[in-house]
């Protein structure tokens, strides 16, 4: 798989680049894993500012070798970034594992963004597992992001408590929970029972609650978590009666079905699939 993503990621990056630039990275990839570092650092002096902006095929060959994962929108250093990470020699473990951790712990933000990124193509995923978990509790907005946005190493890795701490920071700090890879597989009735706590603080503090939430609730509706969900239905704002009624919709709680039927116009757009979480994404 490496030598696959090795080749997309060049291919993309090659398109964004200059022949100088082309020829910097290759040179830097196929020297020893001291320089290869040392570029990894060095990027920014050598590469120039542009926003990478892959075709459609390459996007969707990138997701079939490793669902989730995506470089859209990311800066041509960042790529670069990784891209000289798939560069390095990973029959050694040890100095493999040496070598990353190096790099991270002299790492600056954008270093740290760009490492945090790259967990999903590096080798001996199990050795990354407590700092990608450390990262979530960043403080810096765009290292959180690395690890918990279009990343799907959290998804495959964390555990169930890990995998709970990453989604409930990405709600606190209203980040969209919609790109964390593997939101809706992952869900669990601890994680359901928590956003319903959430709601309740937010509202005794006059605050909403985004729409998306509902969403991990669905397959773990009881009574109690359904009051939650009739409160919806009747607040003034309109994407919380919408995600109250996906919430139903999506629940094999058959009171929950009961309570949709008393909102028809809504159970029609739902069923008719003129409503979809994905419509609530924006909020």
């Amino acid at each position: 798989m490496l030598d696959q993503i090795n080749s997309l990621l060049w291919e993309i990056l090659r398109e964004h680049i200059t022949a100088s630039e082309a020829d910097w990275l290759q040179e830097k990839c196929k020297t020893t894993p001291l320089e290869l570092m040392t570029a990894f650092v060095a990027a920014p002096r050598f590469l120039a500012k542009r926003v990478i902006k892959p075709h459609v095929a390459q996007t969707l060959e990138l997701n079939e070798i490793l669902p989730g994962f995506s470089v859209e929108d990311w800066g041509v250093v960042r790529l670069s970034r990784v891209w000289l990470l798939s560069c390095l020699d990973t029959t050694d473990k040890d100095a493999y594992c040496r070598h990353i951790d190096t790099l991270f712990d002299t790492a600056e933000m954008n270093e740290m963004v760009a490492l945090y990124s790259s967990l999903p193509v590096l080798e001996y995923p199990e050795k990354w597992l407590f700092r990608a978990s450390d990262a979530v509790r960043s403080n810096m907005g765009v290292v959180f992001d690395a690890i918990a946005l279009r990343n799907p190493y959290p998804a495959k890795h964390f555990t169930q408590l890990a995998w709970n701490q990453l989604v409930l920071k990405a709600i606190f700090t209203d980040k969209p929970i919609h790109l964390i890879v593997g939101l809706e597989e992952r869900v669990n009735e601890n994680l359901a029972f928590t956003l319903s706590d959430f709601a309740h603080e937010r509202w005794a503090a006059g605050r909403t609650v985004p729409p998306q939430v509902w969403r991990l609730v669905s397959k773990f509706l009881n009574e109690d978590l359904l009051s939650d969900i009739k409160q919806l239905f009747v607040s003034e704002f309109i994407p919380d009666q919408q995600a109250a009624a996906l919430t139903c919709h999506h629940s094999d709680f058959e009171p929950a079905k009961q309570l949709l039927s008393l909102y028809p116009k809504l159970e029609k757009t739902v069923h008719n699939g003129k409503l979809s979480w994905t419509h609530l994404e924006i909020y």
